[in-house]
C-alpha cells in the first residue's frame, strides 16, 4: 500500500486552471496518483496506509519564497516556523548580493559584519564552508524546508576585489568570472546582485554584464536589487532589462516595486516598460511582498562613500565629527544613494531591530521618535544608533504605496517573495506573513486575484523561473511538496505590532511526502535540502 491518501480535497494545481475535488495519493516522497472525483465514481477508491481527511481544505503545490534572507536561520533555527508554517516549502537564499559562499576567512568576517542586521551576526553557528557547493552541502544535513542559493555579487567582488571604489582588473575580473562559474557547477540557480550595497554597488554594468554572461552558459538567471527604488526608479528597471538582454541572461526583479512619493501611481509605467520589452522577447519575471514598508539595515541608508572599505571604515567615518556632518548633508539634503536618491524622512524611518539589548528602547520607534523624546536632532539619533550597534540595527522604512503594490501582483510574470529578515525584536511582518497574507487578504478579502491566479503566482511560475522540473505543481510523478489550507480561514496572524504570529487556516505542510505542519503544529521532521540547479 502507498504511504499516503489525501482524501477529497480540493485541489488548486498551480496551473491557473480551475480547481477539482480529488484523492491525492503520495508514496516514496511523490505523488503517484491523482484520483478526480468523477473518475472515482462506481469504482473502489485508492487506499494507503494513512489516510488524510481533506474535506474543506484546498491542496495546492508548496509555495516558493523567491527572496528570501534565511541563510543561517536555517541552520540555526531547525523549528523555522516563521516559513514552515506559511506553507513555504523551498526558499531561495544568496539575496541582495550579500551572503556568505564563495568567502575566505577575511571575507568571511566582512561579510558577517555587514549583514549582522539581515542574519544575525552568527556567533551561534560553525563556518564549516568557504565555496558554494560546501554552504549547499551543509544545508543537506538535514534543514527545516528546502533551499536554493544564488551567488552574491557583492560577496565575489569583495572576495576578488575588496570593498573599495574602483573599476576591477582584468585579472580581478577573470577572478571574478572563475567564482560565478565555480558556484554555478556547484549548483546555484543565478547570480543576485545589491546595487545599493556596497561592494556590490561599485561593480559597473559591464562588469555585471560579464558575469551574467557566465550565469547565462549554467542556465541560471539574476536575480539584481537594482540601483534604485526611488528617484531614478524606472531608469533603473531599464537599466537591469538591457543588461540583462546584452548578456543574453534570463531576467528575475527583486522586490519590483515602486517607493517614496515620487514613485506614487507610477507603478504602470513600470509593467509598460516590462511589456514592451517581454513582447521584444526579454526572459522576465519578477517578485514582491504584498506590504507597503520596507526593511533593510539603518546602514543601508549610508550614502556609498561612507561604506566603502568596509564595515570598519563606515564605523571610523561615523565616529569623526566632520565626516559625519558630510554623511548628514548627503542624508538630508541631498538624498545618499543608499536611501535611492531621495532625501531621508526620519519619521518614516522605524527601528525593528538592535543587536545591543541596551538599545531596545529605541525598538518600535521612527528615529524622529527617539530624537523628539531625546531633545535632539535625527541625525544625532541615528548615529548614536549606528555606533554603538555596530551597524547592526535594522528598520522598517515606510514609504510604499497600496495601489503599485495591488497593480504590479497582478502581472502576469509576478511571483511572491517575502524579504522576511527574521532579526530583530519587532521585524517586518511579511517575514512570517506573506503568503497567508497573499491568500487572505489580496484573494478573499479583495479579489485582486483568484485563487487560482494567486497560487500559480506561489508555486509553478517560480518553480519555472528556477527550472525546477518536478515542483510547483500538482502532477503525478512530481515531489510531494504541498500544501493544504482552508480558503476560507488561512490569514496571516503577524502584524506590524505582533509581528512573529504564526498564520491560521494552514493545517498541513509536506515537504517530500513527509509532514513538517501537521494539524496546525510543527513536526519535528527536518525534510529541507538543497535543491541545486538543473543542468
Amino acid at each position: 500500500m502507498e504511504d499516503l491518501v489525501i482524501r477529497d480535497a480540493d485541489v488548486v494545481d498551480g496551473s491557473g486552471a480551475p480547481s477539482y475535488r480529488a484523492d491525492v495519493v503520495v508514496d516514496g516522497g511523490r505523488i503517484v496518483s491523482i484520483v478526480k472525483e468523477a473518475a472515482a465514481a462506481g469504482c473502489q477508491r485508492p487506499r494507503a496506509v494513512r489516510e488524510l481527511d481533506a474535506e474543506g481544505l484546498v491542496l495546492s503545490p508548496g509555495f516558493i519564497d523567491m527572496h528570501a534572507h534565511s541563510d543561517l536561520a536555517l541552520l540555526r533555527d531547525p523549528d523555522h516556523s516563521a516559513k514552515a508554517a506559511q506553507g513555504v516549502t523551498l526558499e531561495v537564499l544568496g539575496q541582495d548580493g550579500l551572503s556568505y559562499a564563495p568567502v575566505d576567512d577575511r571575507t568571511l568576517a566582512e561579510v558577517r559584519r555587514a549583514i549582522t542586521g539581515w542574519n544575525g551576526s552568527g556567533d551561534d553557528i560553525d563556518f564549516d564552508w568557504r565555496s558554494v557547493g560546501e554552504y549547499l552541502d551543509r544545508l543537506d544535513r538535514g534543514i527545516a524546508v528546502n533551499a536554493a542559493y544564488l551567488i552574491p555579487q557583492g560577496t565575489v567582488r569583495a572576495l576578488a576585489v575588496g570593498w573599495e571604489d574602483r573599476a576591477a582588473t582584468p585579472a580581478e575580473l577573470d577572478h571574478m568570472r572563475r567564482l560565478v562559474a565555480e558556484g554555478m557547477a556547484q549548483g546555484a540557480v543565478g547570480l543576485s546582485s545589491g546595487l545599493t550595497y556596497t561592494p556590490g554597488m561599485y561593480a559597473p554594468d559591464a562588469e555585471l554584464t560579464e558575469l551574467c554572461r557566465v550565469v547565462a552558459e549554467y542556465g541560471g538567471y539574476y536575480c539584481p536589487h537594482h540601483r534604485s527604488y526611488g528617484a531614478g526608479a524606472l531608469e533603473a528597471y531599464a537599466e537591469m532589462v538591457a543588461l540583462a538582454r546584452e548578456a543574453d541572461c534570463p531576467l528575475h526583479l527583486a522586490h519590483a516595486t515602486m517607493n517614496f512619493g515620487v514613485n506614487k501611481d507610477r507603478a504602470p509605467e513600470l509593467l509598460a516598460l516590462l511589456d514592451e520589452a517581454l513582447a521584444a522577447g526579454a526572459d522576465i519575471t519578477l517578485d514582491t511582498y504584498p506590504y507597503t514598508p520596507g526593511s533593510t539595515t539603518l546602514a543601508a541608508m549610508l550614502p556609498s562613500w561612507a561604506n566603502e572599505g568596509g564595515p570598519a571604515a563606515a564605523l571610523a567615518r561615523l565616529t569623526d565629527d566632520g565626516t559625519s556632518e558630510r554623511i548628514r548633508h548627503h542624508l538630508e539634503a541631498v538624498g545618499s544613494d543608499g536611501c535611492h536618491g531621495v532625501p531621508v524622512e526620519w519619521d518614516t524611518i522605524e527601528i525593528s531591530g538592535v543587536t545591543d539589548p541596551a538599545l531596545t528602547d529605541f525598538v518600535g520607534r521612527t528615529v524622529q521618535e527617539s530624537a523628539d523624546a531625546r531633545g535632539e536632532s535625527p541625525w544625532t539619533t541615528a548615529r548614536r544608533l549606528l555606533v554603538t550597534d555596530r551597524l547592526g540595527t535594522t528598520i522598517l522604512q515606510h514609504v510604499g504605496h497600496e495601489e503599485n503594490v495591488r497593480t504590479i501582483m497582478r502581472h502576469r510574470v509576478h511571483t511572491g517573495g517575502s524579504d522576511g529578515i527574521l532579526q530583530g525584536t519587532k521585524p517586518h511582518p511579511r517575514a512570517y506573513g506573506t503568503f497567508p497574507h497573499y491568500l487572505g487578504h489580496y484573494v478573499r478579502e479583495l479579489g485582486v486575484l483568484t485563487l487560482e491566479e494567486c497560487v500559480a503566482h506561489l508555486t509553478s511560475r517560480p518553480a519555472a523561473r528556477l527550472r525546477l522540473p518536478d515542483r510547483g505543481l500538482v502532477r503525478e510523478g512530481y515531489r510531494a511538496d504541498v500544501v493544504l489550507f482552508d480558503p476560507e480561514t488561512v490569514a496571516a496572524g503577524s502584524t506590524f505590532a505582533h509581528p512573529r504570529t504564526l498564520p491560521t487556516g494552514i493545517p498541513h505542510v509536506l515537504i517530500d511526502g513527509r509532514f513538517v505542519i501537521e494539524n496546525g503544529r510543527r513536526t519535528d521532521e527536518l525534510a529541507g535540502r538543497a535543491i541545486r540547479r538543473t543542468p
